[in-house]
């Protein structure tokens, strides 16, 4: 089958930062499924594997945690999907990733594609919704699909897309008024469009953009970039007993001066369940549908900015390098081989 992945970490400039291959079939787990691969998206994850991650076992490293596809067969122990199905999900990351034409993947953190959506549209949400339904009411305890109002979410660097996605779900499953942050003439106008009933400009300290717009402070705030940079800030803008949650990687993070307000402060990392095999781990799959379900009812959108392909090595390598730019929108997926 043919793949895209690399032997050595290199920066994308580099002619073998990923190369085209051919790779055997994947074999299959119980409970896996073998999926055809349809369309594809990158994420900050991907570039940072790529980056720093040899491969251990001699074998090229395969990335991509963002799939849409068909069920091509499946486990012995299977119970959910059969040949045939047309699913989407993120994958684990310690499992070789989908960039190939057919991938292996545990049946219990995979959702059916939405109905309403191409592969290509659907390509571009499951680890971004599994992301941002996981900050929110796992994380933060937001109550689902309660609309009690009066308290508010910073939502920082809403443009990207976990924020596009994370947007959507407060504003539509949730009681909060949303702020998000955005700095371009684009971005501002992509969160407005996702639902934000704020937005203020992470170039400057945010205490001060929530204060000009009237809110003296959140009770959530969701720091998805630059969170060691905007820390000093939140201290003074969340409200006393608030909650922060992050999935950035800072170097240092010094949550001392929470301390006063009684904040608590999360981390969220959609890769747990499956890494660590967690009694729960179905609980993603369960959330897929549950994304599926709200797309196909039009409470939700897709995030899907800019379409591309075929899927081969030089169109992941200029995908890996507008996430490395730090200038995208939304999600932009690769489709087809």
């Amino acid at each position: 089958m043919k793949a895209i992945g690399y032997h050595s970490p290199q920066p994308i400039t580099s002619d073998s930062a990923l190369v085209d291959l051919e790779l055997p079939t994947p074999a299959l787990r119980p409970r896996d499924l073998l999926v055809r691969v349809e369309a594809i998206s990158v994420n900050p994850v991907d570039v940072k594997v790529r980056a720093g991650v040899a491969p251990s076992d001699g074998a090229p490293k395969i990335l991509g945690w963002d799939v849409s596809g068909t069920v091509e067969a499946v486990g012995a122990e299977t119970t959910s999907f059969k040949p045939g199905d047309r699913v989407f999900y993120a994958g684990a990351l310690d499992r070789p990733g989908a960039n190939s034409e057919l991938h292996a993947v545990d049946e219990r953190i995979v959702g059916r594609k939405p109905a309403s959506l191409s592969f290509a549209e659907a390509a571009a949400l499951p680890l971004t919704a599994v992301t941002a339904w996981e900050l929110l009411f796992d994380r933060l305890a937001v109550p689902y699909g309660v609309k009690t109002p009066g308290d508010a979410i910073l939502i920082v660097n809403g443009a990207g897309g976990v924020g596009s996605i994370l947007i959507q779900l407060a504003r539509r499953l949730t009681g909060l008024t949303v702020i998000a942050t955005a700095s371009r003439p684009e971005t501002i106008e992509w969160v407005k469009a996702m639902g934000a009933h704020h937005v203020i400009d992470h170039r400057h300290p945010l205490d001060e953009g929530l204060s000009r717009i009237g809110i003296p402070d959140v009770r959530y705030v969701a720091s998805l970039t630059g969170t060691d940079k905007h820390l000093p800030a939140i201290a003074k803008l969340i409200a006393p007993q608030g909650k922060l949650a992050l999935i950035d990687d800072p170097k240092v993070l010094d949550i001392v001066p929470f301390k006063r307000k009684s904040v608590s402060v999360h981390w969220e990392f959609m890769f747990t369940r499956s890494m660590f095999g967690t009694p729960d781990i179905a609980a993603q799959g369960h959330l897929l549908n549950e994304i599926a379900d709200l797309v196909d009812a039009g409470v939700l959108r897709s995030t899907l900015k800019a379409e591309t392909g075929p899927i081969n090595a030089d169109s992941l390598k200029r995908a890996h390098a507008l996430v490395e730019s730090g200038t995208a929108i939304g999600k932009n997926v690769i489709a087809g081989f």
